[in-house]
């Protein structure tokens, strides 16, 4: 490949002046002009048979998407991946992150929590799980207003509580009412997306609130108000699951295994490096304080792992409570979903 280049390059002079000791006429080619033409024709379709453009991998994300904001801020999981002739473009989804998933239209998806990966199984997604962050039971908390008279889950019975339906913190509020003998019809549930939540307990429109971090150590630092209950003590795990499109992990498995090593790399460096990843995270975060954020952060354990069917009874417990509860449309089987494991 080098020769054809320098062979063009090198006579490309001549166009513009004939050599002193050419004499032939321009209008009858000589045998010099045809090899050189017939040897810039093999070198156009040498490079045309061996250069070809890089495959597009895509890759959805969330501001709450930890490690994958990180490589993306740092460039290293495009860095590997361009060397092995791939492109990476980066989705960021606000609310429609379910449907993207749900179509596979992009090829890898960021965590999720375990709740919010069970809708996906329900609508029959056709997902794959590729990686688990293992448990972060403190990340997710019932929590009241400092002055409350509300002390245990059984002070819940007839008060108004916010929650986002569908999420973990539901699973979390389901688990913790069953605890203290009572059920979701006990209490005045008000579903609401987080920041419709925030603002109805700010102003005491409710009287409790079950939400997760970051909206969690905001308040805790920002607020006076007191937890409940979190899902210690055997009430929740709350694990967080990758997916991906099964097409795409079926046929790119040396990208998912690339995508698992950097991000479990990541999570270590974010465990060992608590306030420098906290800094990177503000601007994201939407310039919530760093302190807040690394509060947040110490109670995930960003422990990336393969995914089995062993650690799926969670999920099951939370697909089971969910269709008794009529929040999923079917029974589900937990280990139904496709895994794909690393070496």
């Amino acid at each position: 490949m080098r020769i054809c280049a320098r062979g063009a390059f090198g006579y490309s002079g001549w166009f513009g002046t004939r050599p002193p000791s050419m004499t032939v006429s321009l209008r009858f080619p000589s045998r010099l002009t045809r090899m050189l033409a017939a040897a810039a024709a093999f070198c156009a379709f040498a490079l045309s048979s061996t250069v070809q453009a890089n495959e597009t991998v895509n890759i959805s994300y969330q501001r709450s998407s930890t490690l994958f904001i990180l490589l993306k801020q740092s460039g290293a999981l495009e860095k590997k991946l361009a060397a092995m002739g791939y492109d990476v473009n980066w989705h960021e989804f606000a609310a429609n992150l379910s449907t993207s998933m749900n179509a596979g239209s992009v090829d890898l998806n960021s965590d999720v929590a375990d709740a919010y990966a069970l809708f996906t199984q329900a609508a029959n997604a056709p997902l794959t799980y590729y990686a688990e962050e293992t448990s972060a039971p403190g990340a997710q908390a019932i929590i009241v207003q400092d002055d409350s008279p509300i002390h245990s889950i059984a002070d819940l019975k007839g008060k108004r509580v916010a929650v986002s339906k569908g999420s973990g913190s539901n699973f979390l509020l389901l688990r913790a009412l069953a605890s203290a003998g009572l059920t979701i019809k006990d209490i005045q549930v008000s579903y609401l997306e987080a920041p419709d939540g925030l603002a109805a307990f700010s102003s005491r429109h409710v009287d409790a609130w079950a939400i997760w971090d970051p909206f969690l150590a905001a308040q805790e630092r920002d607020a006076k108000v007191r937890v409940v209950a979190d899902g210690s003590h055997g009430l929740t795990e709350y694990n967080r699951f990758y997916t991906a499109t099964t097409r795409f992990v079926e046929k790119h498995p040396d990208v998912m295994q690339a995508v698992f090593d950097e991000l479990r790399e990541t999570g270590q460096w974010v465990k060992t490096h608590p306030q420098e990843a906290a800094e990177k995270l503000v601007p994201v975060w939407g310039n919530i304080p760093a302190a807040t954020i690394a509060l947040a952060n110490s109670r995930r354990s960003y422990k990336i792992v393969p995914v089995s069917p062993d650690h799926l009874a969670e999920q099951q417990r939370i697909a089971d409570t969910y269709f008794e509860s009529g929040l999923i449309p079917k029974a589900l089987k937990a280990t139904d979903i496709q895994i794909w494991t690393p070496h």
